[in-house]
């Protein structure tokens, strides 16, 4: 299974019998934060209901929906399959729910909460997800610009130099599999 993600903010919207549900699908790393931020910009909303997949250093994944008061399953996690049914991972979907006046039901709510989720999903640029690692490499003077255009021609990322009495030792950082073949 090839896992994708998104590295910005995407949106997405629904409305159904007059409840808007507003989508905000958003790299894990923006979640808390942007939550905090739709919590101030909607604060006559009645619900922010949220779903996040993030992939743990062990290669376990670490996921949860969150219903924020509606009914108990009707909403965090129809909105947590729609993430895992896009394979996507290290971002989280936030929904914000405008009531319109009438009652949706259980069913009605998951596909209310499930499809503005899937429109955000539908807009956004996915690319495919690669764990990243650091790795330390050591070599000599002489080996030192061998080595460096290699680290260029794979396109990972020097972070740190350290010259030592024999050479060099550099930290780079780059996808997992590319960093297997320094």
């Amino acid at each position: 299974m090839d896992l994708k993600t998104v590295t910005r903010e995407y949106e997405g919207f629904l409305e159904d019998r007059k409840s808007r549900f507003l989508a905000h699908l958003v790299p894990i790393e923006s979640f808390e934060r942007r939550l905090e931020e739709l919590r101030r910009e909607h604060r006559k909303a009645n619900h922010i209901v949220t779903a996040h997949r993030r992939l743990l250093d062990d290669g376990r994944i670490q996921e949860s929906g969150k219903d924020d008061g509606e009914p108990a399953g009707t909403s965090g996690m129809p909105t947590l399959r729609v993430l895992q049914g896009a394979h996507l991972i290290n971002c989280a979907v936030l929904v914000v729910r405008y009531f319109g006046g009438t009652k949706l039901g259980g069913g009605g709510l998951a596909r209310a909460y499930s499809g503005a989720a899937q429109d955000a999903i539908s807009r956004a640029e996915l690319i495919p997800f690669r764990k990243m690692a650091t790795r330390t490499v050591r070599t000599g003077f002489a080996s030192s610009s061998d080595l460096e255009r290699r680290i260029e021609l794979l396109g990972v990322m020097v972070v740190a130099r350290d010259y030592t009495e024999d050479g060099v030792q550099l930290t780079v950082e780059g996808p997992e599999e590319v960093l297997a073949t320094l």
